[in-house]
Parts: C-alpha cells; sequence; structure tokens
C-alpha cells in the first residue's frame, strides 16, 4: 500500500519511540490519516501508535484538538500557528507523549499566490520539549506525490524530535 521508502521511515520511527517508551498521536489535515494508516500498516505498532486525528475542516480542528477560531481566522487553517497549535492539541487530547500536525494545500486546487499548492506546515510536539516546525514548499507535484512527500517530512521530523 504504502512505497518501501516510507515503510522503512516508519519502522525507524517506531522502532525509536518504542525503545524510548513513547506514544505517538498524529493531526492529519491535507493528507487525511495517511500517517496513522502508514504506522498502523506495521504489524505491532499499537504499542508506539496511540491515536490518530483527522481534523479536516476549520470546525473539526477547533472541536476535536482545541484550535482558537481567531487563529485560523487571523492566519488560516494552513499556517505554522494552526500546525503548532494542532500539535499541542494532540498532545492534550491523547495519551500520547509526541505528537504530529500536517497541515496543507496538496492539490489541484485551493492555493493561492501567499500559499500556493503543495505548501504544507509540519509541527512536532514532545512532553517537556520545544515544539518542531517545518515549511514544506513542495510545488504542485500533484495531489498524491504532495502528500506522499508530506510523509517522508513527517517520519524524518518524528525521528528528530525523538531523538532530541
Amino acid at each position: 500500500m504504502f512505497p518501501d521508502h516510507l515503510i522503512n521511515l516508519a519502522l525507524l520511527v517506531t522502532d525509536d519511540a518504542r525503545q524510548k517508551r513513547l506514544r505517538i498521536a498524529t493531526a492529519e489535515s491535507c493528507t487525511g490519516g495517511l500517517l496513522s494508516g502508514l504506522f498502523t500498516e506495521l504489524a505491532g505498532s499499537s504499542d508506539v501508535f496511540e491515536r490518530g486525528f483527522i481534523p479536516y475542516s476549520n470546525r473539526a480542528k477547533q472541536d476535536v484538538l482545541d484550535v482558537p477560531g481567531d487563529m485560523l481566522a487571523d492566519f488560516g487553517a494552513v499556517s505554522e500557528a494552526v500546525a503548532r497549535s494542532m500539535a499541542e492539541g494532540a498532545l492534550e487530547n491523547s495519551r500520547a507523549n509526541i505528537s504530529i500536525a500536517i497541515t496543507g494545500i496538496a492539490g489541484p486546487g485551493g492555493g493561492t499566490r501567499m500559499k500556493p499548492v503543495g505548501t504544507v506546515h509540519i509541527a512536532c510536539a514532545r512532553e517537556n520539549k520545544a515544539i518542531l516546525h517545518e515549511l514544506c514548499q513542495f510545488g504542485d507535484i500533484g495531489r498524491t506525490q504532495v502528500r506522499m512527500e508530506t510523509l517522508a517530512s513527517a517520519l524524518s521530523m518524528l525521528q528528530q524530535q525523538i531523538s532530541a
């Protein structure tokens, strides 16, 4: 279902999280649960993967992850502030110790001059650590490819946060 390179990255992340006794939660908008699906593709991942949130709409981001409505209005759903808030909300609304949040524009439509298709914000929160953030500009490489590239970037960020 997933390319081998993503499976291998997910295996590394889950193995490292397992060794550090960390539990992972995801908060995915533009990837629509693909990262959660990738984790659950791995046999034995239930001891590491705690849960996944798929707050696709702005209202869901508010209801499920406590993202402030004024933040969504001021910065837009595809923003650093919202990605960070989603990551914090995933920690607060789960039993995980580390979370990864993804919000972006996978296309083919929805982009603007300020936020073109392929713009993705990823944030990773861990208890007692600084939140990591990355702005990815994948370009208009196709919806599926934007989402696959996002998974690779999210797994790399998780790996970095686990190793911190």
